[in-house]
């Protein structure tokens, strides 16, 4: 056979599979007003399965393949039940009034809690992401969270995650614990030095402060250093102060290149960090949900039932309707019914009616659900 006469085959049998595609969406839809009319939940987990099994048992050697189409097909009819289904969520609601509550443009001013001092590289974010706010001091991200939630502050400023140290693990703790939705967020390019007192050589250095992210990011530096203690503080501007306050030539701080300048000191070395591309991200958290003019990222926090498939299942739905995931990073769960829990980032907005949709049908379906906001990237 011709490869002209097998493509014209092939064309043909694409339109009626087409045509039966259509028809099936058309069947799925009658599925759904039966479902809402009688309060029936979309997934009906039994009779899948049982198409599955008789799928697989009659597609012979090509079982495997009619597998994945059957369930894309299933997802595509649930993703499709969903926005017609309108039974009320939890996300939907919240989703609902964010969008009531945002404007076109992001505020340029209010409050913002900070953790930190002058010149600390959150403060750096603070000014990109609020850059006529009055930012307000603390101490730790708890104190942050806490400054959001009383209302002390408008905004608070957080880092999320390091391009090269991962996820700052402390943060999504808050945000699963804490009242706080993300309205926007940055990325800052870092670039450690190690900063000393003026006139003072690399060989006399005996300690070493800094943030335990830049410790970690500066890891095979410090691993080359012989007899010298490192000792973790609470940033980089704060173990730059320390170092400057003490008098001490033995001290140094791996700190920014602007805090070298604000606290009197001088750079011992630029080339410490293990890679150049090392980037972290900082988000805006408020009290009150809101989703401005320009949101494209969606930030999740999910958990299911430790069972075979139930990942896959998740990220089908996100396939169905062609979103694009920028972050999945399973964390263990101690003390809890679920082994672990999953942070998700997705490219997507929740002014598209399917991408709302999904959301509620992921509530719907997972045993742990949280919708941390629907943002843009100043």
């Amino acid at each position: 056979m011709e490869l002209s006469e097998i493509r014209a085959r092939i064309d043909a049998v694409d339109d009626q599979l087409l045509k039966l595609f259509l028809e099936r969406m058309e069947l799925a839809e009658a599925v759904a007003v039966y479902k809402n009319e009688h309060r029936l939940p979309i997934l009906n987990r039994e009779r899948e399965r049982a198409i599955l099994a008789k799928v697989t048992e009659n597609a012979g050697d090509k079982e495997r393949y009619a597998y994945h189409l059957y369930s894309t097909l299933f997802e595509l009819a649930r993703s499709r039940q969903a926005e017609l289904i309108g039974a009320p969520t939890r996300v939907g609601a919240q989703i609902q009034a964010s969008l009531d509550a945002g404007s076109q443009m992001f505020p340029q001013t209010g409050l913002v809690a900070c953790q930190g001092i002058e010149g600390a590289n959150s403060q750096v974010a603070c000014d990109r992401l609020v850059p006529r706010g009055s930012i307000v001091y603390v101490k730790t991200f708890e104190a942050v969270a806490s400054a959001v939630e009383s209302g002390l502050c408008k905004f608070g400023v957080l880092p999320i995650e390091n391009s090269s140290n991962g996820s700052v693990r402390a943060v999504y703790q808050l945000l699963q614990e804490r009242s706080l939705s993300i309205v926007r967020s940055t990325r800052l390019c870092i670039r450690h030095e190690l900063l000393a007192l003026p006139g003072v050589k690399l060989e006399e250095i005996t300690e070493i402060y800094s943030h335990q992210q830049a410790i970690g990011q500066c890891s095979r530096f410090l691993d080359g250093l012989k007899d010298v203690k490192v000792i973790p503080c609470d940033n980089t501007a704060v173990a730059a102060k320390l170092v400057a306050e003490s008098g001490s030539r033995h001290a140094a701080a791996i700190s920014s290149h602007p805090c070298a300048a604000l606290y009197g000191l001088e750079c011992l070395s630029n080339a410490i960090q293990n890679s150049d591309n090392n980037y972290t991200r900082f988000v805006c958290v408020a009290r009150d949900p809101a989703i401005y003019a320009g949101a494209s990222r969606i930030s999740l926090i999910i958990a299911f039932e430790n069972k075979p498939g139930a990942l896959y299942d998740i990220l089908s739905k996100l396939a169905a309707l062609d979103i694009n995931m920028t972050k999945l990073e399973s964390c263990p769960v101690v003390g809890s019914d679920f082994e672990f829990i999953f942070f998700i980032e997705l490219e997507a907005d929740v002014r598209d009616p399917s991408v709302r949709a999904m959301l509620e049908e992921m509530e719907r379906s997972c045993a742990q659900f949280q919708f941390l906001g629907n943002y843009a990237e100043a």
